[in-house]
């Protein structure tokens, strides 16, 4: 069983720590995608049972890391996560920046975000998942409008905002 980059606890001056180990310390240049020349991932994919939020930290470390190319942390989509579970785009970046890997991230998710029942983030995650254009506000209704025709190809149909970016970033 390999150990490289997994968490372990260890006692240390009387406290449990959740540490890293330092001969096995993932590195956040490691950890981020090159966004010139990758995607993040689908908002559809969870992480710590949340869409967006797994892209929405391929966005954060590749921003550290100096490879976001032409994405940006802490977008509106991303504004939408920080939104609902009442995380700070300042505090999510800050814990990414320690070089936490895709697990000890859900965790501090799970720990951090404001407590609902499973019930209602399933409903969140299944609105956006399929939130249509038309229910959209008008002003990203107005930019989606020149932007459809523009970036994806035609012939691609988009029936869910989600489409948009799975379509163009060849995913459907």
């Amino acid at each position: 069983m390999c150990l490289l980059g997994k968490r372990y606890n260890r006692f240390h001056s009387g406290i449990l720590q959740n540490t890293i180990h330092p001969f096995r310390m993932p590195n956040l240049k490691d950890l981020a995608k090159d966004l010139t020349t990758d995607f993040p991932r689908s908002p559809r994919e969870t992480l710590a049972g949340y869409v967006i939020a797994g892209r929405t930290l391929d966005k954060c470390r590749a921003d550290i890391a100096g490879t976001n190319g032409e994405y940006h942390f802490d977008c509106p989509l991303d504004g939408l996560f920080f939104e609902f579970t009442g995380i700070s785009a300042e505090s999510f970046r800050t814990f990414v920046a320690t070089g936490a890997d895709d697990d000890a991230v859900a965790t501090w998710i799970e720990q951090n975000a404001e407590s609902r029942e499973s019930r209602a983030i399933i409903q969140w995650n299944n609105d956006l998942r399929g939130k249509r254009i038309c229910e959209m506000p008008i002003e990203l209704q107005e930019f989606l409008e020149g932007y459809i025709p523009q970036f994806i190809p035609a012939g691609k149909i988009v029936y869910v905002w989600f489409d948009v970016y799975d379509i163009e970033e060849k995913r459907i």
